[in-house]
């Protein structure tokens, strides 16, 4: 019938058809005929969403920057949604209105005072450093906007792709670094130099510890000995001081033993003497013819010629003239001999 229509939409569509100004039905993927005249339908996208964004802010420290990354959303409440922004379709499905773009705008908007926020509190090496920072920053200030509560939005993600300075400043900054990198390569090429003089001190070091380490241990090794040969040399002076105390107590009891035997000879001798004396004794008031005469039992012709001659000897004043040869004499002592 004239002005009556079929239409249809895909599942990743939220549809709201009014009639007559009221919600008569509503929902996701939905097809369905209308009559045109009284009708009014409202299709809202609700799949993910990303756009890219591109800031050009300031710095603490007074510099510019560019400030570049990507927003992912969805629409999360349809119907608030649809209260707010037109997201009216005809027959064809295509929007009466572009109200789509004002979405992405305003999520812009918001990303951009949370990123002014951010980058003025920083320096501008802090701003090329901190993305990470930067980045949760703006996530967090988007999400809890009051404007994208109100259009029923959820923030998936806030992306900061980069931040980079002006042509001028990157120069500066790439010299300055060109020359922080190489006073690190001039420290490093110290510091291995250095590090090579120090090990090579600590070589030396240890070549001396080592050598006076083996002095010690040398020196520990005389001494040792020393200790050794003071030791054996006392030991050989306790030996022949020990030998030299048993020479000497030999000695003594030698001299001990000399004394009693000289003591045992001299009673010895005392006593031949006292026996001698006493023999003798009864012969001592004899006279010496009688002894003579006594001890002559045999007749000895010596002795009767020794006799002879005392008894001459005695009588020598009375004597005039005795005539003794040789040849008598030897008779006398040759028949003695044989006698």
């Amino acid at each position: 019938m004239l002005g009556i229509n079929y239409i249809k939409f895909d599942s990743m569509n939220y549809v709201i058809h009014y009639k007559n100004g009221s919600v008569k039905k509503e929902g996701r993927g939905l097809a369905f005929f209308y009559f045109s005249p009284n009708s009014s339908i409202v299709s809202i996208p609700i799949q993910s969403n990303d756009f890219q964004f591109v800031f050009k802010e300031t710095t603490k420290d007074y510099q510019e920057v560019t400030l570049q990354g990507q927003i992912t959303y969805k629409i999360e409440n349809p119907k608030q949604l649809a209260e707010t922004l037109d997201f009216t379709v005809n027959a064809r499905k295509e929007y009466i209105k572009n109200d789509y773009e004002k979405i992405q705008q305003r999520i812009i908007n918001e990303a951009q005072t949370a990123s002014a926020s951010i980058i003025q509190r920083l320096n501008l090496k802090e701003a090329l450093r901190k993305l990470e920072e930067i980045e949760s920053e703006i996530f967090s200030n988007v999400q809890k906007s009051k404007t994208v509560q109100m259009l029923g939005l959820e923030v998936l993600s806030v992306n900061v792709l980069g931040v980079t300075p002006s042509p001028e400043m990157a120069r500066a900054l790439e010299a300055q670094t060109r020359e922080s990198l190489q006073k690190e390569a001039d420290q490093a090429v110290y510091e291995r130099r250095n590090f090579a003089v120090e090990q090579e001190r600590i070589i030396k070091e240890s070549e001396l510890n080592t050598e006076i380490a083996v002095e010690e241990k040398h020196k520990q090794i005389v001494e040792k000995k020393m200790e050794t040969d003071v030791v054996k040399q006392e030991n050989e002076r306790k030996l022949k001081e020990m030998d030299m105390a048993s020479s000497i107590s030999l000695e003594e009891k030698k001299k001990e033993l000399i004394d009693i035997q000289v003591t045992n000879e001299k009673k010895e001798a005392d006593m031949k003497e006292y026996v001698l004396n006493a023999n003798l004794k009864p012969y001592k008031t004899l006279d010496w013819k009688t002894l003579m005469a006594i001890t002559n039992t045999g007749n000895d012709a010596g002795n009767n010629i020794a006799l002879a001659f005392r008894e001459l000897a005695e009588n020598a004043d009375k004597i005039e003239n005795l005539s003794i040869t040789p040849e008598l004499l030897d008779s006398i002592v040759n028949k003695s001999k044989r006698q």
